[in-house]
């Protein structure tokens, strides 16, 4: 029988405190969050900084609300989210289909391998001006911009889930007579491969939103040009409800995302 009190249960010891007083997290969580708020605030009302350039967070509430009634922010969710979802898809295929197809054959992994070297280390801004060269100041632009962003992540993330299968598997393979490399990608490598190359597309759900913004900069409309906008007229408040907008954004794709991996992984003990 555990020695455990009940009331204990769910609560964090605080070290240094005596008697063992414990505190529930989720509780430590809000009064942090409210102490992080109060300072906001007090840095704008004490004067220590314009509200011009960091606005209190009392007055986000007036500004996302401004734009609601608008109609500018839902404008700019659904722009910014057909830029994020065909960029991410693109990326995240390409980059899955060439890591497997690398993973799978030194013959292609020597071949890509000093164009890979070439062009990894080139940033996705980098690739702006082709963008524009190529597709003009257009949602396409902003497509690939994502595009490019999140092809890196997929691509290495699942070149090393492929390249980190257990040989002894493969090896198993041959000896049930499955000799066939489409055979040994669908019995072996996908199933053993499959959480790794999931991790990678997680990461890129991130990564695919910084580059919307950072492609919406240069004048596609969405949420990273309404920022810019604001931040031109000096209107930070408006700035920060599109910075929210987008970490509530990102945090329910990826809330989905777990939902779908977890789902796709149930097999798995």
């Amino acid at each position: 029988m555990s020695g455990e009190h009940p009331r204990s249960r769910g609560r964090t010891a605080v070290a240094g405190v005596p008697g063992g007083f414990a505190v529930n997290p989720t509780l430590l969580a809000v009064i942090g969050l409210l102490l992080f708020l109060g300072f906001w605030e007090g840095v704008s009302r004490l004067g220590w900084m314009s509200p011009i350039f960091l606005p209190p967070p009392s007055s986000i509430p007036e500004a996302f609300w401004r734009e609601v009634t608008s109609g500018i922010w839902l404008d700019r969710i659904l722009k910014s989210l057909d830029h994020y979802l065909k960029g991410l898809v693109l990326g995240s295929a390409l980059g899955v289909l060439l890591g497997i197809a690398t993973g799978m054959s030194r013959l292609l992994e020597g071949l890509t391998a000093w164009i890979i070297r070439v062009l990894r280390p080139i940033p996705g801004l980098a690739w702006v001006p082709f963008a524009i060269l190529w597709f003009q100041i257009s949602p396409a632009a902003a497509t690939f911009i994502v595009g490019v962003g999140v092809f890196w992540i997929n691509y290495y993330s699942t070149l090393a889930a492929v390249q980190g299968v257990d040989s002894d598997l493969i090896e198993l393979a041959d000896s049930f007579g499955h000799r066939s490399r489409l055979v040994k990608l669908v019995k072996v490598v996908l199933p053993a491969s499959t959480p790794g190359i999931l991790a990678g597309v997680r990461t890129g759900l991130g990564q695919a939103w910084m580059s919307v913004v950072a492609a919406e900069l240069f004048g596609v409309a969405g949420l990273g040009q309404r920022m810019n906008e604001a931040a031109t007229l000096l209107a930070s408040d408006i700035v920060v409800v599109y910075m929210l907008t987008m970490a509530l954004l990102y945090g329910m794709v990826d809330a989905l995302f777990v939902l779908v991996r977890s789902r796709l992984l149930k097999w798995r003990p």
